[in-house]
C-alpha cells in the first residue's frame, strides 16, 4: 500500500487492503450491495444513473483522495447501490471492508470525521446538480458544460452523446441546441468536437 498515501489518514486502516482495478471495468451495478468502502489513491471512477429507457446521467466523478457518496450512504443504511460507476482511468484504492469501515465509525472519530465532512462536500455538489438538470435550461447547461470544457484553443473534445450523458438530457436534444447555437454564429460542430467561435455570447446564456 501507498506509504505516501495512507499517511495522510490519522486513523488506523491496517484492516484495509489496496485494489487495483482496469479501465473500463463496472466498479459497482445497480441493484448490488456494497461490501466495501473505497478510498480511490489513482485513476478515475465515473458514477452515472440509467433510466428504465437506457438515458443516463453522470452524478459525479471520484478521484484521487475522493470517496463515493452513493457507497457511503449504502454502507450506512445498509441499502442497495441505486446507480452504477464505472472506471474511466485506472483505479488503485483502498477498500476497508464494510464490518471495519462501522467499526471505525463508532470507535475513530478522526475517521468519523472524515467520512461525515468528505460526504457532504460531495452532497452538496450533487445537490447541485439536480438543481441544475431539474432548474436549469438546456441552453444554460449546454452553455456552462462547453465554457467549462474547452481547451486552450476553444474546442470541446467530445461526441453529442457524451455531452448529453454529462448534462441529463439527450444526444437529439443536444443535436438540435448544438446547431442552433451554430447558426447563431456561436459554435462550430464537427465529428467529435465542437468549437467555440463566441464566447461572450455562451456567457450571456448564464
Amino acid at each position: 500500500m501507498h506509504e505516501n498515501f495512507t499517511a495522510r489518514f490519522p486513523f488506523p486502516i491496517g484492516s484495509a487492503r489496496e485494489v487495483s482495478v482496469d479501465a473500463g471495468a463496472m466498479l459497482f451495478r445497480q441493484g448490488e450491495s456494497c461490501d466495501h468502502y473505497y478510498i480511490v489513491s489513482e485513476g478515475e471512477i465515473k458514477v452515472f444513473a440509467r433510466s428504465p429507457r437506457g438515458r443516463e446521467v453522470v452524478l459525479y466523478r471520484v478521484r484521487p483522495g475522493d470517496i463515493c457518496i452513493l457507497t457511503t450512504s449504502c454502507i450506512l443504511s445498509g441499502s442497495r447501490y441505486p446507480a452504477e460507476a464505472i472506471v474511466e482511468s485506472s483505479v488503485t484504492a483502498v477498500a476497508i471492508p464494510k464490518s471495519d469501515f462501522n467499526e471505525l465509525m463508532a470507535q475513530s472519530e478522526a475517521f468519523r470525521t472524515f467520512v461525515l465532512e468528505s460526504f457532504g462536500q460531495r452532497l452538496s455538489g450533487l445537490i447541485s446538480l439536480i438543481e441544475q438538470v431539474t432548474l436549469e435550461s438546456i441552453e444554460y447547461r449546454l452553455a456552462q458544460y462547453l465554457l467549462l470544457h474547452a481547451d486552450e484553443n476553444d474546442v470541446v473534445s467530445s461526441t453529442q452523446e457524451g455531452i448529453a450523458l454529462e448534462i441529463g438530457s439527450a444526444r437529439e436534444v443536444i443535436s438540435r441546441h448544438l446547431r442552433e447555437f451554430s447558426n447563431l454564429g456561436w459554435t462550430q460542430v464537427s465529428r467529435g468536437r465542437v468549437k467555440v467561435i463566441d464566447r461572450a455570447a455562451l456567457q450571456g446564456v448564464l
